[in-house]
């Protein structure tokens, strides 16, 4: 059996794109998502939402259903961009959705301009936390909320790759492990006041029948979910 290419970030989600719905689509995502939803308000409405790398646009649609009005969405691929637009032009409504082309390390957004930073299942894909956290902080207003998530390290520790299907082949993305000391110590430096941790662990009636897996996975933590505060 051939090895499994593990591709860049761009290069993967050029081919995942097509295929990539605007919903949690398997555990590990399903666990995140119920985590990283309990932190996010549950009322948007007059508030500006910035969602940083944000593929097709989950976390957009649901920052509509919880009220907001002006929503900006950047991500580095633009095959994802344009899934977002699809899965946007719907539910859209009155609001006013922007979305930009950009690396999450140099978002062309104003200083300061989110009261909500939303960054789900994207600094992994980033050799270095530091400068993406500087430029989330940057983009969020003084007393804003951060919501972050990202594969658990727990996970990179004991093999588990993000892997899909194209074209009949099996693809990984390239992932880089941040541990818990690499946010608190960024975090610090920056200004940003962790105020909770989540570490959800994977839901056994999410896991389909047949589904062939770790079973570790049931007994650690898959996901690493912080709520943040850019300081005065």
């Amino acid at each position: 059996m051939s090895a499994t290419p593990i591709l860049d970030p761009l290069a993967a989600y050029a081919l995942w794109a097509e295929h990539y719905p605007a919903h949690a689509h398997n555990p590990v995502m399903q666990a995140e998502e119920r985590a990283m939803l309990s932190l996010m308000p549950t009322g948007l409405a007059g508030r500006r939402v910035l969602d940083a790398g944000c593929g097709s646009g989950r976390y957009l649609l649901h920052a509509l259903r919880r009220g907001a009005t002006r929503l900006t969405g950047v991500d580095a691929s633009p095959a994802m961009l344009r899934r977002a637009g699809e899965e946007l032009a719907g539910p859209g409504g009155e609001a006013v959705i922007e979305l930009l082309e950009s690396s999450v390390e140099a978002m062309p957004v104003s200083s300061a301009w989110a009261d909500l930073t939303v960054c789900g299942l994207v600094l992994g894909h980033l050799e270095q936390l530091a400068p993406a956290l500087a430029e989330l902080c940057r983009v969020t207003r003084p007393g804003g909320t951060l919501l972050c998530s990202d594969v658990h390290p727990i996970g990179h520790a004991l093999g588990w790759r993000r892997d899909f299907k194209s074209g009949g082949r099996r693809y990984a993305v390239r992932h880089t492990p941040h541990l818990y000391s690499h946010w608190h110590a960024a975090c610090a430096h920056l200004g940003l006041a962790i105020e909770q941790v989540l570490e959800p662990m994977l839901d056994p009636a999410d896991i389909p029948a047949g589904a062939h897996f770790d079973s570790m996975a049931l007994n650690v933590p898959v996901v690493l979910v912080f709520r943040l505060r850019r300081l005065p």
